[in-house]
């Protein structure tokens, strides 16, 4: 029954997610997010039926920490200030803002161990808070791969040039799909579990060696 604290950490973090791109966007001239309704923590408008129910149920079961993606914020390039330098910016903010919410639940979780609370109550809270850790830094990890419409492949967008973006760009049409077969061939916690085994290792000392 781990679901049950492990779904409302993950709608949080992705909406956080969202939210900290359509932020970076109004901050760097483009207010298109804020005009759409989606500078907001209300998950309404920011759920997607394949990355925010789908593909967290698959993970779930596959004995996984639940992973996926609110609907993207829609950013205009063309009215940020520096459209290149500033989409890279807007792009990176996203898994930024999951590592910020990693330390801060790993803070709590320090905070909870200290055994101010009853005892159930705090085990269940240090519990939420050890999930949020690991959901945060696998969710920076996986928005990194460079896969559309995850963030890595804005990065990806933003490096490439001439043949090899050419290239590139055609497999967007396909993106999603790609992550549904990663997912369900085992492959993406396979592609993912050494990287996440290193970012909890990094971020253990705060927790208190707990990972």
């Amino acid at each position: 029954m781990e679901w049950i604290l492990q779904i409302p950490v993950l709608f949080f973090s992705v909406i956080f997610h969202e939210f900290a791109h359509g932020y970076a966007a109004y901050r760097h001239g483009d207010d298109t997010a804020y005009l759409s309704g989606r500078l907001s923590f209300n998950p309404l408008p920011h759920i997607d039926p394949v990355g925010t129910i789908l593909l967290p149920v698959a993970c779930v079961f596959m004995g996984f920490p639940a992973l996926g993606w609110a609907k993207p914020v829609p950013v205009n390039p063309y009215r940020l200030h520096n459209p290149r330098a500033d989409m890279a910016v807007v792009a990176i903010s996203g898994p930024l803002s999951n590592i910020f919410l990693a330390i801060v639940s790993a803070l709590l979780f320090r905070l909870l161990s200290m055994n101010f609370l009853s005892g159930d109550l705090s085990s269940t809270l240090m519990q939420m808070a050890a999930f949020a850790v690991m959901i945060n830094m696998a969710l920076a990890m996986f928005n990194l791969i460079p896969v559309f419409p995850l963030d890595g492949s804005q990065v990806a967008l933003g490096l490439l040039k001439g043949r090899w973006l050419e290239i590139y760009e055609r497999h967007i049409h396909y993106g999603v799909y790609i992550i549904i077969g990663l997912v369900f061939t085992g492959l993406l916690p396979r592609i993912m579990r050494p990287l996440l085994n290193l970012g909890l290792v990094l971020i253990s000392p705060i927790m208190g060696g707990t990972f």
